[in-house]
């Protein structure tokens, strides 16, 4: 069964389910990508895996699809959440839809003392993820909280989770660090603004027993790229890329 669309659902997915489409999903599917009556459609909704659906009906404002068998099983992504300061606009959403493809569980934004970035729209950047999501075949959308101050994120912090700060101080003595965390499968990591960390922050990230500073190579690396190396670092070394 060829199905060209794959689409994000905010419903039950299962054996012989009815899914209701909207105007706007009903515009994409019938409109713009022209599917008949009995075309196949993947759709998937971050908990019952994907499925594959028929459409049975293609109105120009509402639709129906049902589901007629399960593609593939629902596969969660390592328990590993992004924590980052925002930078501009299309930065930012470069940086979620990077999250997603990689593989995150969670994406959470802080606001630091040099935190340089537009409003944050956390309805902008759930969209970006699920549209993400449906480019890249995951079947998992992580969960994009709304930002929070560092002091608040850092006070509320549960320290069986380690957070891994992508520190561009590290010396490379100092950076033995990954090797000896392999157990730590609930792990996050937290990348700077594009000013870096101010000195309070940084003597009171250094001053918590949950953090561990993590080296990313002798240079200095933009927000988006360090928050791409940081993840690739990281699933290699306990995620499911080994």
């Amino acid at each position: 069964m060829d199905a060209k669309v794959r689409l994000f659902v905010d419903q039950p997915l299962g054996m012989g389910q009815a899914v209701a489409v909207g105007p706007e999903q009903a515009n994409y599917l019938f409109a713009v990508m022209r599917l008949p009556v009995g075309a196949n459609v993947l759709l998937f909704n971050g908990q019952d895996g994907e499925w594959i659906a028929s459409v049975e009906d293609a109105g120009k404002k509402r639709g129906l699809l049902r589901c007629v068998s399960q593609a593939r099983p629902q596969l969660l992504p390592p328990d590993l959440w992004l924590v980052f300061s925002p930078v501009k606009k299309d930065r930012t959403n470069f940086i979620v839809e990077k999250a997603v493809e990689l593989g995150v569980r969670r994406v959470i934004p802080v606001q630091t003392r040099f935190t340089n970035s537009e409003r944050w729209r956390q309805d902008k950047q759930v969209a970006h993820a699920v549209e993400a999501a449906e480019q890249c075949g995951a079947t998992f959308v992580p969960e994009i909280a709304d930002i929070q101050t560092l002091d608040r994120l850092l006070s509320g912090w549960n320290e069986n989770r380690v957070l891994f700060w992508a520190d561009e101080t590290l010396s490379r003595e100092a950076a033995g660090i990954m090797p000896e965390l392999a157990a730590h499968t609930r792990s996050a990591i937290l990348i700077g603004p594009e000013g870096g960390f101010s000195d309070e922050e940084k003597a009171k990230l250094r001053a918590l027993s949950f953090i561990r500073p993590m080296r990313l190579g002798p240079r200095i690396l933009r927000a988006e790229t360090a928050a791409i190396a940081a993840i690739v670092l990281w699933q290699q070394n306990f995620g499911d890329w080994r």
